[in-house]
């Protein structure tokens, strides 16, 4: 792009959203410019910060007349660079985070609408001011914004029992690329009104328009809740105690997350969390259940451990006794990322089976990465309850860290085509951005990829909604 051109759309996304939200110099927001773990890195043309969904037509208009990409960006938490433009410094980066109106809650409906903007954290209180819960829960909840978890279909740790973004999702309000609004704001439950619109932004990472705001369901605050961290001898075990947690509490389990021993240690030996048993074990669960009566929980839930205690299936286990203790629990499962980072290069997989193939697939795949590098340390963790396991693979102690990532391609290889053949998928719940498109273009189903890229073709003729990303 000429300094001509380049001046032209500068002065033309200033008369949409005005000069201070036209961010050129690039200090000023160097860290849009690069995702979580340092992997992408990019340029751009322009920060731009809509304050509407009307300044976002406006700009998807100019933006596909003038053939100028757009990379929408949230919270900027994402994990394969879907979020992060390319090294042309031709494109802008779309913020959403002046998009923060929680537009309605409706009780009775039980939907909630807000803006791309808003915070998950802050979607979450406003559900729980208004006596209702949205269950969609990650660590970067803080910080990752509605636009980007219904963008990439987020997941995280109650998805055993309330599913992932997309079912979590009533309606959607999107721009195309020609600045097309779609209204689909729904509060329905029902509506059996041909395609489901909605859908085709759940999980399409920004390249088919920019999500602006969605109507999210909402479900009764919770009376109890009831929260266990477990030792035991292995995932089988793990899968025989989610067996009798089912058998006991029904629907009421929440969340069930399982944690290896070198996941745990990493963590509690870089300071992050404390140990919450006494002894040392092959495998952990931390396991949570819930209930909307204020009595009986605690019983039932006390009932399934020592059940599990009569079978063999566990070995310790410690039942949180006040909210802190729950919160020290918590921070272990969530701090497990962190500690990789301390220590030192990590590949990571984010991969999902059955739930009753966790147990092969972990065995499976710690044999080959054993035998591939000697030394490795598995770190795998993760939602047991759906079968999505981050199985991630730290650097050796003393290993040079630079030498190990470049084994990043060859990795993936071994551990997903072991996922191939137990019937898996190689992104659960990150998405595909730039880091797993190449690998998407090579495992799809042909047929299902070629509907992929008429959907893109049809939408986003001349390309310009996140160019580079998913296809």
């Amino acid at each position: 792009m000429n300094a001509t051109t380049r001046n032209a759309a500068l002065a033309a996304l200033e008369g949409v959203v005005g000069a201070r939200h036209v961010l050129t110099d690039a200090a000023l927001f160097a860290g849009a410019l690069v995702e979580p773990r340092g992997l992408y890195r990019g340029k751009a043309l322009a920060l731009v910060r809509p304050g509407s969904t009307r300044e976002v037509a406006a700009i998807a208009a100019f933006c596909n007349q003038a053939r100028i990409g757009i990379v929408p960006q949230g919270g900027n938490t994402g994990l394969v660079g879907g979020q992060t433009p390319d090294s042309s410094g031709d494109q802008i980066v779309l913020s959403t985070q002046r998009l923060k109106v929680i537009r309605e809650i409706d009780p009775q409906a039980d939907v909630m609408v807000c803006e791309a903007g808003v915070t998950l954290a802050e979607a979450q209180a406003a559900a729980l001011a208004a006596d209702r819960l949205f269950p969609l829960s990650l660590a970067a909840e803080g910080t990752c914004t509605i636009g980007g978890n219904v963008s990439t279909n987020a997941g995280g740790v109650t998805v055993i029992a309330y599913g992932n973004t997309r079912d979590l999702v009533a309606g959607v309000e999107a721009v195309l690329a020609d600045g097309q609004v779609v209204h689909g704001l729904s509060k329905l439950r029902k509506d059996n009104t041909g395609y489901d619109v909605k859908s085709l932004f759940i999980g399409a990472e920004g390249t088919l328009g920019v999500v602006t705001a969605a109507s999210l369901k909402l479900f009764p605050n919770p009376r109890a809740r009831a929260t266990a961290f477990v030792g035991l001898a292995s995932p089988d075990r793990a899968l025989e105690l989610l067996g009798v947690a089912r058998e006991r509490l029904g629907g009421g389990v929440t969340s069930f997350e399982l944690i290896g021993r070198t996941a745990h240690d990493i963590t509690v030996g870089n300071g992050l969390a404390r140990a919450p048993l006494r002894g040392a074990h092959a495998w952990y669960v931390l396991m949570e259940a819930s209930s909307q009566s204020p009595q009986g929980l605690d019983e039932a839930f006390g009932a399934a451990l020592e059940t599990a205690f009569e079978r063999g299936i566990i070995e310790d286990a410690a039942i949180a006794a006040s909210l802190d203790q729950r919160h020290e629990f918590w921070r272990l499962r969530e701090s497990i990322p962190e500690a990789q980072i301390r220590e030192g290069g990590s590949i990571k997989h984010d991969v999902s089976v059955a739930v009753g193939a966790v147990p092969a697939f972990i065995e499976e795949a710690t044999r080959a990465v054993e035998a591939f590098e000697p030394g490795a340390r598995v770190v795998a963790f993760g939602h047991l309850g759906d079968g999505n396991i981050h199985y991630n693979v730290s650097q050796p102690v003393g290993a040079d860290k630079a030498a190990f990532l470049a084994r990043w391609d060859a990795m993936n290889e071994l551990v997903h085509g072991i996922v191939a053949r137990l019937g898996g998928s190689f992104s659960a719940e990150h998405g595909v951005g730039r880091l797993k498109r190449d690998l998407l273009a090579h495992t799809k189903d042909p047929a299902s990829l070629a509907v992929m890229r008429q959907i893109k073709a049809a939408l986003d003729p001349n390309g310009i909604m996140n160019p580079g990303k998913v296809l």
